[in-house]
Formats: structure tokens, C-alpha cells, sequence
């Protein structure tokens, strides 16, 4: 395989031929470059830095100590780009690259691993980076280009990106065991207008959510805790904190009540959103291909 950091840090390299044979015919001959080429970036390279690095006896030459000095940094430069030039190949491997994915909290217990699971029956060496984070943290980081990928609610709607519905999930209205509406199976959101709510924080697509409806069901909720993850949010609500909107758990808990909203209508849109513009790799395309195929079927039922 060639050798990229030739053609990404050409004159280093040449550098570092020329010092390692000690001879500019030979290093040209090792290279399989002109000897002209090699000479000339030589001169060049001195002439940039101002030093010389090579002290010529003929057709020979050895390093001054301006060039051993430049020749440890050279190689230590050298072995990094080789080292990152074949990280970014072996991520693009179709077979065995990388995908970086990153998703809510609330579907990191049950909904990923079943994707994760079904897409590796057909691509078993891909490998994965995953994150877990909140919406607005995700795009920020997917702007950054520290994703390829994220699941996400609300779905984004932004030029920079693109994003693509996937799925819905309703939304129930959790309260404690012994609570008053715990023998309910069904509630209109406005019953709850006096109750105290726990939420997630600001800036949180499902805190978001939460603000939209109450205001839609005619009343602004009264917050006594602000969390960052939903099942902890269950948990206060099981110990009697007060009352919350959240979709359905991975598994059962015990201590609270969960209720179907009835009115207004109480669901969150799940997407997969990515940077437009940006060039996938094979294994981010394959999974991109497999999570659109998964429209309509992407959380457990």
C-alpha cells in the first residue's frame, strides 16, 4: 500500500528518506521519485526554515545537528499522519468502518440496542461510537462533525441539516401509586392543571414538548424539579414529587400509574437527522439506508 504520508507530507518525508540513506540518488531510488524532485524540496525545505539541515560532501550527505534535531520531530509527524491516514481508512471500510451515532437518553435502553442488534445481522463488523445526549446537544455536536447521525425530538427543521420522521411515540401522563388519578386509565391533560410537575430541563426536546402541551390544554404546569433523564423523573414521581409527561419505560415501574391522554393529543415525533451536504462514508450510508427502512416500525411495541 502506498505510503500516504508521501503524498500528505511530501517534503517531510523526502526529508526523511534522504536522511536515513544519507545519500540523495539512493533515497530517490527508494522512493521512486526523480532525483531532481528530491533535491530541489531539499533546498526548499532549508530555505523555509533558514537552516540547513544537510552539510554535502559530494554525492553523500549527513545530518547537522539543526537536521537531527528537525528529523526526530519529522518522524514523530510522519508516524501521526500515517497513524490518522489509515484511522480514516479503516472508518470508511465499508466491512468494518465506523459510524458515530448518537441518540436521546430515553431510547438509549431498549430502542437502539434492538437497531443496533437487527443491522449487525447484515453488516456484523461495523463498528460504532455511540452518544447519548439530549436534542439540542446532539445537532450541536452533529454540526461539529462529532456525529454522523442522531436520533432526535422534536424532528429538526434547519437548512443545514436534513431530518426524516421515522416514528411517533405517544406520551403518558405518569402519576404515584396512591395518587388520586391513579385508578384512571385514560385523563384529559387539563385534569392535571393543578398538580405539580417534575420535567426535564429547558432545552430538552421533551421539556419542550411538555411546555407545548400544557399550554395547549389551557394552563402553564407548576415545576417543582427539573432533571436531565427521564427515568429518574419516574422515580420522583414514584416517590410522590409530583406528576410527569413521558414516554412508556423500557420495563415496568413499580410505584407510579400511567395514564393515556386522551386530550390534547400527547406524542412526540422521533427523527434521524444528518448534516446536508456532507459526504457519507459506506458504513454511514448502509445504516442511514437501514434506519429509513425502519420508518413506520422503530420503537418496540
Amino acid at each position: 500500500m502506498e505510503d500516504l504520508s508521501r503524498l500528505l507530507a511530501p517534503r517531510l518525508a523526502y526529508f526523511a528518506g534522504v536522511a536515513r540513506t544519507e545519500h540523495v540518488t539512493r533515497a530517490a531510488q527508494e522512493m521512486r521519485v526523480p532525483q531532481s524532485t528530491l533535491s530541489r524540496a531539499m533546498v526548499r525545505l532549508e530555505q523555509d526554515l533558514g537552516v540547513d539541515l544537510f552539510a554535502r560532501h559530494g554525492r553523500t550527505v549527513s545530518l547537522t545537528p539543526a537536521g537531527r534535531t528537525f528529523l526526530a520531530s519529522a518522524e514523530r509527524a510522519l508516524a501521526e499522519v500515517r497513524r490518522a491516514a489509515e484511522e480514516v481508512r479503516a472508518d470508511a471500510d465499508p466491512a468494518t468502518g465506523k459510524v458515530a451515532f448518537g441518540f436521546l437518553h430515553t431510547m438509549g435502553a431498549e430502542t437502539v440496542p434492538g437497531l443496533l442488534h437487527a443491522f449487525r445481522a447484515d453488516h456484523p463488523r461495523i463498528r460504532f461510537s455511540l452518544v447519548q445526549n439530549y436534542g439540542e446537544a446532539m445537532l450541536e455536536r452533529l454540526r461539529a462533525g462529532e456525529l454522523d447521525l442522531c436520533l432526535t425530538s422534536p424532528v429538526p427543521d434547519a437548512p443545514d441539516l436534513v431530518a426524516r420522521r421515522l416514528d411517533e411515540q405517544k406520551l403518558r401522563l405518569v402519576v404515584p401509586a396512591d395518587h388520586r388519578l391513579a385508578a384512571r386509565k385514560r385523563i384529559r391533560l387539563a385534569e392535571a392543571a393543578d398538580e405539580i410537575f417534575v420535567t426535564l430541563e429547558p432545552g430538552y426536546g421533551l421539556r419542550r414538548i411538555t411546555d407545548d402541551l400544557c399550554k395547549e390544554a389551557g394552563f402553564r404546569p407548576r415545576i417543582a424539579f427539573e432533571g436531565e433523564e427521564a427515568e429518574t423523573l419516574r422515580g420522583l414521581v414514584a416517590a410522590g414529587l409530583g406528576v410527569a409527561l413521558l414516554p412508556p419505560p423500557a420495563v415496568p415501574r413499580p410505584g407510579v400509574a400511567e395514564l393515556t391522554v386522551t386530550a390534547p393529543r400527547a406524542a412526540r415525533e422521533i427523527g434521524v437527522a444528518w448534516l446536508a451536504d456532507r459526504p457519507d462514508t459506506p458504513p454511514v450510508a448502509a445504516f442511514k439506508k437501514f434506519l429509513l427502512s425502519r420508518r413506520g416500525n422503530l420503537l418496540p411495541t
